[in-house]
């Protein structure tokens, strides 16, 4: 009697789940670890169905993604060029022609456009002062440049679009604080700069010796900041800001820490025992780019994004041979028992269930966006290295074995990745790696040589290629 009753319940519940598109819809948002943007005309003007449909419809349209399709765009070929792609325009900052620019990608009807260009000398106007790095968040309208005058660092402040005073900001500038002991030995060649919302973090190493400091800022409150990290390590660092209030720093461990209260130096929070010896470490943020203090208009309206919560994080850690792709689930580092301060969480305990590992050539790229990764993987190899590439599109949401509707494979099987030649960080460690955070993937039918992906990323809708040109897929 008892199963009969639960079954007509299971009956019911389904009944009135199948009936109800608003319930769908917020399955829908959660298996594709998404979230609603609410406050939106969006919300007043298309009915549920249509936005549950449309849900479904951008998902499965990335399993039968068509490379052939590209479109092409010729971009100007910078000697030195550090560059990126958001919001549908290509921002780039050639470091030796004192240069930068940003130009729209083939704008889609009603969509917003910025086109602008900075000459040389005019991304940096004080007297004897030296450009060290340019960041531009589009989302915030920002621009931040640090520049060197007579020995010191400072950060200036601009809005992006018209180099005027950021109505958001402090001050036009951000100073920081002394480093004891080293005067101004910094290494400038090695400073990196990075926003998330009102955060800015600007990481410094001090030449000939092995340290770094971290100093972030509230520049929208604040010129000045106490909120410092110092410490001792022979290798290079990365970091990133996961959602508003944590930072990440990928040392020997991971190191997940507060900066809640900007009053005081960042708090520890966990240490994630990694197990592989960083020589140097990548680390690409699950989006890149911050929280939108100014929203751009957009060819659809912009009904949800990724949940900060459950994206993915990309580590890509290098050795003198090859490199160790860490595809991570950020969820790890906002699941916390209190007493995860006390000691590192080791490997075993965190790794596994909430990675997948891929070892790689030294000249590889990858792309991570919310919960898809583009990954150039070789599939012919001489005695010089690989000739030739495919791409790997990945979706490791947990919707995306029924939103694939029969394309692309799952992937749930453990890897088990041969460690043996790597330089391991701890004494506990095995020759072997195994990994099984699960995921669909579809190979995309095109080769291409190693020197036809400068760089690549993926968005919401679109896949960019970069050589010489620019290949832009739209999904």
């Amino acid at each position: 009697m008892t199963i009969l009753i639960l079954l007509q319940v299971c009956k019911a519940l389904r009944q009135t789940y199948v009936s109800s598109s608003e319930l769908q819809y917020i399955v829908e948002l959660g298996g594709q670890h998404l979230i609603p943007i609410s406050n939106t005309d969006s919300d007043n003007h298309i009915p549920v169905s249509e936005r549950l449909q449309y849900l479904r419809d951008r998902a499965h349209a990335w399993f039968r993604v068509d490379i052939h399709s590209a479109k092409t765009i010729s971009i100007p070929k910078p000697s030195y060029v550090d560059s990126f792609i958001a919001d549908g325009h290509l921002y780039w900052w050639d470091e030796e022609d004192d240069t930068a620019t940003i130009k729209p990608i083939l704008p889609k009807p009603l969509q917003q456009t910025t086109e602008r260009s900075w000459s040389p000398g005019a991304l940096c106007t004080i007297t004897n002062s030296a450009i060290i790095r340019v960041l531009m968040d589009p989302a915030q309208n920002l621009i931040a440049i640090v520049c060197v005058d007579d020995e010191t660092l400072f950060v200036n402040l601009r809005a992006l679009e018209d180099d005027s005073f950021h109505p958001q900001a402090a001050g036009p500038k951000l100073f920081l604080s002394e480093l004891p002991g080293y005067d101004d030995e910094v290494d400038s060649e090695r400073v990196e700069l990075k926003v998330m919302g009102r955060h800015i973090a600007l990481r410094r190493p001090v030449s000939y010796h092995w340290t770094w400091q971290l100093q972030i800022w509230d520049w929208q409150h604040s010129t000045t900041s106490d909120s410092v990290l110092s410490e001792d390590y022979p290798y290079e660092i990365d970091f990133c800001f996961l959602g508003n209030d944590r930072l990440l720093i990928v040392t020997d461990n991971l190191k997940l820490y507060s900066i809640e209260d900007m009053s005081k130096a960042p708090e520890l929070l966990a240490s994630f025992v990694l197990s592989v010896q960083p020589l140097t470490a990548c680390l690409l943020p699950a989006d890149g780019i911050a929280c939108s203090s100014k929203p751009r208009m957009q060819a659809q309206p912009t009904m949800y994004t990724s949940d900060p919560k459950h994206r993915l994080l990309c580590i890509t850690a290098h050795t003198h041979t090859s490199s160790t792709v860490y595809i991570i689930s950020t969820r790890i580092f906002f699941d916390l028992a209190e007493t995860a301060v006390a000691m590192p969480i080791p490997w075993k305990c965190w790794g596994p269930s909430n990675t997948r590992i891929f070892q790689c050539p030294l000249e590889h790229k990858v792309h991570v966006s919310g919960n898809r990764v583009l990954q150039a993987f070789p599939v012919s190899t001489s005695d010089l290295g690989p000739n030739e590439y495919v791409l790997h599109m990945m979706d490791f949401s947990p919707l995306a074995v029924t939103n694939r509707r029969g394309l692309g494979q799952v992937v749930t099987k453990p890897s088990t990745l041969n460690v043996a030649d790597l330089e391991c960080m701890h004494d506990s460690c095995e020759e072997h790696l195994t990994t099984f955070l699960p995921y669909v993937k579809v190979v995309l039918d095109r080769k291409f040589a190693i020197s036809d992906l400068e760089n690549i990323w993926i968005d919401k809708d679109r896949i960019y290629l970069l050589s010489d040109k620019l290949e832009v897929i739209d999904v």
